[in-house]
């Protein structure tokens, strides 16, 4: 009984020592287990932390990356803009009391809209600008630099895109002139192919007679500085101007022949950097829109400065305007948002009979050309070629020296009848209204309106031709009743630039109709010309 019990113990021990055994096997794995679990979730904690750190440093690189991509564009701009030439503020006008900067602008009736806040201050000298040596020495011969040239040129300089509206004979030639032709002179590196190969300046102008004035004026700054111009309108041989073509680095020319060269493959405007359209309202009517957007597409799109200058910035044109330009700074000399005449001229209205005009005319020559002002130059308008030529005709049966440009003249004799004119050869010519845009005739002291024009911004640039460079001018104007429409807008000229109102004039009424295109006025019908006509076929 004593040995079952010792043996019972025994084997009870045995189990224990057994169960022992096997619970201590159960917790191994489980310790191994929980160990490789920390393990695990101490590996995946590294591999967490790494993958942090190195989004960090993804992330950190990123932004340097940013950084410099910023830097490297902001060096770019910068880059850019030495290298077309950014304008600086001579010390000598940095140093002028404010107080004379607004009487400035006030005195010129001088207004700037600059939508890139640069606020540069107006030219008061020459001396307050340092341009290429020739041309300083070219622009000195006049005493100061006019309103539209003070305050636009700096803006010109630094490259910005510019609208100039400043009334006839105000140097608006010079003022996009000398800034285009400083600026191939200072960075030919800035164009393509690093020279000055190729057209760089383009100058598009309404008119052949417009675009020759222009091209004289500008030719006098290239000749100075060794660079090619050239002049390229229609009606005459177009072999010389494809050679002038291919050495010249400006150019002025007219819209129609300028398209027909570049479709022939004579001209290549891929290097223009530097493009204005000058008469800016005249180019952006219907007749050249069109024509307008075509020559312009054949120009870059990026790197070109645009600049638009005019007499008239109507509104029809101001919408179409901002699509061809970058941010443009708008330079306003005078009340340009309404049409007004320069108030240096008188104006005087005549309400006629329309058979008693040119009578009328024989004895308003007589007055303003007899006595001491026999010399003096007079420019008629008549509204068509067919009543320019008969009294062409009837003036020169009557003993006067005249001279005419018209439609029915060549290019040639139209060029020299203008010089005949400009050059004293005869004190008397007669125009229609290809002679009223921008034209600069020294010393026109009267214009005679011996028929109105179609519309009231025509008559303000009709009477421009006088009263010039800060001169005194006369406009003398036969009305009928044939233009009664147009009363009420001669009349709002007319106040606008305190001259007096004649009451047959008034009688008319002040009622404006609505201007319907800038050529037909009210009477403009929009058709759609690109529908063919419905053929009928009748049985």
């Amino acid at each position: 009984m004593a040995k079952d019990h010792v043996k019972d113990h025994k084997k009870r021990k045995h189990d224990n020592e057994e169960e022992v055994l096997k619970s201590s096997d159960s917790l191994e794995p489980k310790k191994k287990k929980d160990k490789k679990h920390k393990k695990d979730k101490k590996h995946k904690k590294d591999k967490k932390e790494k993958k942090d750190k190195k989004e960090k440093k993804n992330q950190e690189g990123e932004k340097d990356s940013i950084k410099e991509n910023v830097e490297e564009q902001t060096n770019n701009l910068q880059k850019k803009t030495s290298s077309t030439g950014e304008y600086v503020e001579s010390p000598e006008l940095s140093s002028i009391p404010q107080s004379e900067i607004d009487n400035f602008f006030t005195e010129n009736e001088a207004n700037v809209e600059d939508p890139l806040k640069l606020n540069f201050r107006p030219l008061l000298s020459f001396d307050h600008i340092s341009l290429e040596k020739n041309i300083q020495k070219e622009i000195s011969k006049f005493p100061k630099p006019t309103p539209i040239q003070a305050i636009s040129w700096p803006y010109l300089l630094n490259g910005n895109d510019v609208i100039g509206v400043a009334e006839t004979g105000s140097g608006k030639t010079f003022a996009f002139g000398v800034p285009a032709i400083n600026r191939l002179l200072t960075f030919p590196s800035s164009s393509s192919n690093g020279s000055n190969n190729g057209i760089k300046v383009l100058v598009i102008s309404p008119t052949r007679e417009l675009a020759s004035q222009t091209y004289d004026n500008l030719v006098v700054l290239t000749e100075k500085v060794g660079l090619q111009c050239c002049c390229v309108y229609g009606g005459v041989p177009k072999d010389a101007q494809r050679a002038q073509l291919k050495k010249s680095q400006v150019v002025v020319a007219t819209p129609g022949r300028l398209l027909d060269l570049i479709e022939e493959g004579c001209c290549d405007l891929s290097q223009v950097n530097y493009l204005v359209l000058d008469e800016a309202d005249r180019m952006l009517e219907k007749g050249f829109e069109e024509d307008i957007k075509r020559i312009i597409s054949n120009t870059p799109s990026h790197g070109r400065q645009t600049l638009m200058f005019t007499a008239t910035w109507p509104k029809e044109v101001r919408e179409l305007a901002s699509t061809f330009m970058n941010s443009p700074v708008k330079v306003s000399i005078g009340n340009r948002d309404e049409l007004s005449a320069n108030k240096r001229i008188t104006q005087i209205v005549e309400v006629i009979a329309q058979p008693e005009k040119e009578r009328r005319l024989l004895e308003l020559l007589k007055k303003y050309q007899s006595g001491a002002h026999k010399d003096d130059k007079v420019l008629i308008f008549a509204l068509y070629k067919k009543e320019a030529s008969r009294v062409e005709r009837n003036l020169k049966y009557r003993g006067h020296n005249v001279v005419a440009i018209h439609g029915d003249l060549s290019q040639q004799q139209r060029t020299q009848a203008l010089n005949d004119f400009k050059k004293g050869k005869s004190n008397l010519l007669l125009a229609t209204d290809v002679a009223a845009r921008g034209l600069d005739i020294p010393n026109v002291k009267t214009v005679i309106n011996l028929t109105f024009p179609l519309t009231v911004e025509d008559y303000v640039h009709r009477i421009g031709r006088t009263g010039r460079a800060g001169q005194k001018g006369t406009a003398h104007t036969l009305f009928t009743d044939l233009e009664k429409h147009l009363a009420g807008g001669l009349v709002n000229v007319l106040n606008g630039a305190n001259q007096p109102v004649p009451e047959e004039l008034m009688k008319f009424g002040t009622h404006t109709k609505k201007k319907e295109h800038s050529a037909y006025g009210a009477f403009f019908k929009n058709v759609d010309l690109s529908k063919k006509p419905k053929k009928i076929t009748f049985d």
